[in-house]
This record gives C-alpha cells, structure tokens and sequence, in this order.
C-alpha cells in the first residue's frame, strides 16, 4: 500500500472511530490504539504535504499559530427567540399558532441549552466554515477553532445530505470539564469562569485552536437549513442529521398538545439538574417548514418558536446602598448594592430596581434582607423583602430627585414610569450613551470606537456630540493615552466607512426616544428624506402605519429642538446618507395606495412576512383585523374562520396569491 492510500485509510478510521467514541459512546479501539493511528497519521502528512486536507483528523488537536477572526455574513440570519416565563404564555403562543395556521401542527420541544451559538456550513458532506451567531447577520469565522470539538463531524457519513447546507447548535462546556478548568485556574492564580457559558464563549474565541482543544467543548445540533432538505419536518431532518454523523440530543420530542408540551416542561424542569451541561429552559418550534415559512418572522424572532425559560434561583442578601445610573435617552435607573451572593453559576452584587413604583412597591429600607432573582437568568432583581429579618435599618429609600451625574432635577412624563434627567444637552452620561448608540453595530457599525474610546474621546475634549466623530483627525487621536498610529488609522477609516450606512440605519443612530431599527425602517420608506421626517406633524406620523401617538410625539419633539437641527446640519455636511438609497425609492409603486389589507392563511409562493413587504413597498398598509375599511383580504389556504365570517358579513373581498401577484406585475 502507497502511502498515498495509507493516509486516506488513515483518516476514514479515525472519522469512524472518532463518530464511535464521541457521539454513539461505543468505542472499537483502545485510546493506546487510537493514539497510535493519530501519530502514523500525522508523521505521513508531513512527509506529504501535497496531500494535506483541512478535515482532516490531525486538525482536531489545533494549532498554536495566533490569527485574527473575519466576519461572515450569514445567508440566513440567526434571530433570537421570543422568551416566555410561564404556562400561560407558553398556551398564547400554541393558541396565536393554531389561529394562524388553522390546520393540525406539531411542536417540537428541545432542551434549551446554555452555551455559545455556532452555524457550520457543509458542502459535498465536508465542514467548509464555522460562525458565531455575532450580531445575527454576521458573525465570526472560528473554523479552526471548531473543527478541535470531536462531537462535531469534520466530514460526514452514511448517505442522503444535501450538496450544501447549514446546520445550527450550541457550543457547550460540561460541568466536569468546567469544573476541572477552574480548578486549574484558580491553581494558577488565574481569574475564574463565572459558568460554563462564559467559559464556551470565551474559549471558543481564543485564537490560539491548541488551547481551545485542550478545553474538550462539546456540542449539540438543533436546526438544520438548505434549499433541499430531506424532509419537511424539523425533527425528522435531525433524525437524519444523527446519521450523518451530527450529535443531537435524544430528549427533544414531538408534541401535539398542550398537556404533552407541559409534561416535558416539568419533566426537565427536575431532571435538568442531574444532567452533564447546564440548561436554562425549553425551546418550542413548530414542525413543519412549511407551516414554519408560512407563520413568519418578526424583526427580532421567529413566530414559529418560543424559549419557555425555568424558573429562575432566588437568594437572600442584605442591601447595602441604592445608586443611580443614567442611560443614553435620559432615563435614570435606581440600582441596588448587595452583599454578594452565589445565583444561578454567578456571584451577584448589584441588582436593578427599574423605577420608583417598584421601589414604592417593594417598601425597602437601607439594611433590608432582599430576595434577588436572575429575570431570565440574565438580569438580576430585587423581588421581595423578608420583613421579619428587619433588624437596626437604615434610611427608607426614596427615588432620587435630582440628576445623580449633573444634578439637573428629574422629570416624569404622565403615563410612563421611568424618570429622566431633564437636561438632555450637557448630561454627560446621556452624551456618552448617545455616541456609543450612534456607533454601535445596528446603527454606523464604526466598530474601531467602543465605550472605553468614546469615554477617552469625550474626557479629553476631542468629541462633544455625534457630529465631532467626523472631524477627527489622526493627529489628533496620536496625543491620546494608549493610542497608537494603527488604532487612529483604524478609527478615521471606520468613521470614513461608515457614510455609506444607508438612511433607515442613520435614523436609528441618532437614538430618538422610542424609535428602534424597525420603526426606523418604517419612517424611511415612508418619508424618505430626513426633511420631509422633520417637516412632519403628529397627525401626518400617525397615518404612518404602526407609528402610534408616542412615538409620533417623540420624533416632532426630537426635531423641534434646535440642537438636534444643528446637528443634523453638521452630519449632512459630513456626508451621511439622509435619503433612501435609489434603488428602495425606485422599487416603490403606488399600486395599493390608500388600500388597507389584511393577510389571513397560509401561502404557497412567498411567506406573510414577505407579502407584507409587497403591500408597504407597494403603497399599500397592513392591518391585522377585518372592519369597513378593509379593502381586501390576501387570503391563503386554510384563512381563519372568523376572519372569512367577518369579511362575508362586511362584503370584503377576498384576493388569491394569484390575483395579488398579478396587481403587482
């Protein structure tokens, strides 16, 4: 046998007996054995370096040599879920699913597990590119780091995989390797991993892949895309995706009513605890891609799954003090100091009171035994207060009254709970907040300038607003402490980048009370310069479709400020983009103007979300329930009965996919 021949047999066993040990847990072979085939393996490549391959088993080990990790854009982006706490939501959404669907589903539960997103590509059965979920729409490479995780397959086997699809999990570190890691830590003398989903996220970023080997990541795989699925169902692909070679977990289970979709909630809800990785709830898809395409997204989350998180821990520890923050808009946010205390894998010392009425509410007092939850297991809080451990208090708390940064009193709008520093212009932290929104990744995406260079451009005089990022100057940047002449390059080329930000990504940026990337979206298409916006009363806003009186009263308020004028002045000057690109305006039509229409059904040819875009980019609004106005229904297969009983009634139309496409042409 050549050693050609040799080294493929060579790698063909040690995928095989890689596959057998790590994800069927059935070894063939002794470690001893294994590791010897490794070595023979890896003295062959270097004798034959013109047979080098990037799947190859020798890749598992890493590499001690440093790089740097370049973003990818996802094909398809990596939206978050839609988080629910209880039962009772988790029957809305079965119940909003069944309403839109108005035919038999299943749901198919999932362990939640706690680790870093991954999305790996595949073609021709071989791992060509590992992402991080990053931002949602891009993220970065760590292929090199991901092909040392043995639980996943380099090259697949048996049959049947598309010539090219992408399969999603979580990159996990079990509690065993967790705890062995910080032990060696704290030997070292070295900080230790608050749990084990800082420890994955962070050891899969190292750029060193030798290291990130010896960390023994694991991983599991949960949702499979591609244009040639082998099936419609998303349990049935996983099935398939075992294998090939995929490790995916044996709880996830198909549901078809709510009592089965509760009994594996209470089940894990238990059994969590005794299981190797940490897990912090339950994901709940519909089955079907189709019925999936049909029910649609929206601007953050899919509508066909939710996350059912457990129920968070709660601790009991003394409340030492109440401080203030305050944010980029103003608002100013009462936070509690504690003693600190362990909570779900982390040590808490400061919880958030979110405003008055909670402070009110809760009657707390400086000394007070507080009970502190994780809302979500992210955000800790103060849920209660064990009265009768009250024992020598301190002074009652009360909301501040004044600015805590710049002592301008605080003011509170009828209707709203939060308070705000009423001195929008000069508030230091509502300056900084501001800037650091503005350059933030879903705004100008300047991404050389993150908080600590914002707080060491503002300190030191060189930037007082958004519109002084682009009068900045290399030279200037260089007398800065721990600048050098890189970093000042790499901050003029970003801001210089960042004028081709299209028009609907500069409103966000410029953080108006209220308005978000979707409603930033919306008021573009709809005004399409930033004239016309500023130009535009209450009345004129609210005709827009989705802009209630809030957010319209807030964007007239925005611009009735001449600081906000003068600013806008300064950053046309600059070149940013105050006008929707050509080709948005060119796509435009006025076919459905003045024509309100309801979607209802499920569709064949394009998904809702996609149908809705049609009417908006059209000239057309969308409305969600049927009424004399209604012009039409875009009515697919299986419409909703009270919504075909209501249209009857009124004498509203009804409108195929066929039709509807045909008005558009």
């Amino acid at each position: 046998m050549s050693h050609k021949e040799r080294i493929y047999e060579l790698r063909e066993l040690l995928h095989k007996h890689n596959y057998n040990y790590y994800i069927k847990n059935a070894p063939e072979i002794s470690d001893i054995e294994f590791d010897t085939l490794m070595r023979e393996l890896q003295e062959l490549e270097a004798l034959h370096p013109e047979l080098d391959d990037e799947n190859s088993p020798t890749r598992r080990v890493g590499s001690d040599l440093t790089k740097e990790f370049t973003q990818v854009a996802h094909k398809y982006p990596m939206l978050s879920l839609g988080n629910t706490y209880s039962k009772a939501e988790v029957a809305d959404f079965y119940d909003r699913v069944k309403r839109s669907l108005n035919e038999d589903f299943e749901i198919c539960c999932e362990l939640k597990f706690d680790g870093t997103s991954i999305s790996l590509t595949y073609e021709n059965g071989k791992l060509i590119r590992a992402v991080t979920r990053g931002d949602g729409e891009k993220g970065d490479d760590v292929t090199a780091n991901v092909k040392t995780i043995r639980t996943i397959p380099l090259v697949l086997s048996g049959e049947g995989y598309p010539d090219s699809f992408e399969i999603r999990g979580e990159i996990l570190m079990p509690w065993e390797v967790f705890d062995e890691l910080n032990a060696e830590r704290a030997r070292q003398g070295e900080q230790l991993f608050a749990n084990p989903r800082n420890a994955a996220s962070g050891t899969i970023k190292l750029q060193d892949s030798a290291v990130v080997a010896k960390r023994r990541l694991d991983a599991f795989l949960y949702y499979m895309l591609g244009e040639e699925l082998p099936a419609d169902g998303h349990y049935e692909n996983l099935q398939r995706a075992a294998k090939w070679g995929f490790k995916i977990s044996d709880t996830t289970k198909k549901c078809t009513t709510l009592e089965e979709i509760y009994e594996f909630i209470d089940y894990f809800d238990s059994a969590r605890k005794e299981l190797p990785y940490a897990t912090d709830g339950v994901v709940l898809k519909v089955n079907s891609i189709r019925q999936q395409r049909n029910l649609g997204y929206t601007s953050k989350s899919p509508r066909w799954a939710i996350a059912y998180k457990f129920q968070a821990e709660r601790a009991l520890t003394r409340l030492n003090e109440v401080t203030y923050q305050v944010g980029r808009t103003g608002v100013v946010t009462p936070v509690a100091n504690l003693d600190p205390v362990q909570l779900s894998g982390t040590v808490v010392k400061r919880a958030s009171l979110h405003n008055a009425d909670i402070i009110e509410k809760l009657d707390l007092y400086i000394g007070d035994m507080v009970y502190v939850e994780k809302g979500g297991e992210i955000i800790p809080k103060i849920t209660g207060v064990d009265v009768d451990a009250r024992f020598l208090l301190g002074e009652k708390v009360k909301f501040a009254t004044k600015c805590p940064v710049c002592g301008a009193p605080l003011m509170r709008s009828q209707g709203e709970a939060a308070h705000y520093c009423s001195n929008e212009v000069d508030c230091p932290p509502q300056i900084k907040g501001r800037i650091e929104h503005f350059v933030s990744r879903d705004a100008m995406n300047i991404d050389s300038i993150g908080p600590e260079t914002v707080e060491l451009l503002f300190s030191s005089g060189l930037i007082k607003n958004i519109a002084d990022l682009y009068t900045l100057e290399a030279n200037d940047l260089l007398l800065l402490p721990r600048m050098g002449i890189k970093s000042a390059e790499n901050i003029i080329n970003s801001v210089r980048e960042s004028l081709s930000v299209p028009f609907e990504r500069v409103l966000f940026a410029l953080g108006i009370r209220f308005v978000g990337a979707t409603v930033a979206k919306r008021l573009a298409r709809t005004f399409v310069t930033i004239d016309n916006l500023m130009n535009a009363d209450v009345e004129t806003l609210v005709a827009t479709d989705e802009i209630g009186e809030r957010i319209a009263g807030s964007v007239v308020d925005f611009f009735n400020k001449d600081s906000n004028r003068e600013l806008i002045a300064r950053l046309k000057t600059a070149g940013l983009k105050f006008t929707l690109d050509k080709e948005v305006v060119e796509n435009k039509t006025e076919k459905l103007k003045g024509k309100s229409i309801v979607i209802s059904g499920v569709f064949e040819k394009h998904s809702r979300d996609e149908y809705k875009e049609m009417i908006e980019r059209n000239g057309g609004k969308n409305v969600g329930s049927v009424s004399k106005s209604t012009s039409f229904i875009l009515a697919g297969a299986n419409m909703g009965p009270s919504k075909l009983e209501k249209a009857q009634k009124l004498g509203v139309a009804l409108v195929g996919e066929d039709e509807f496409l045909l008005m558009l042409e």
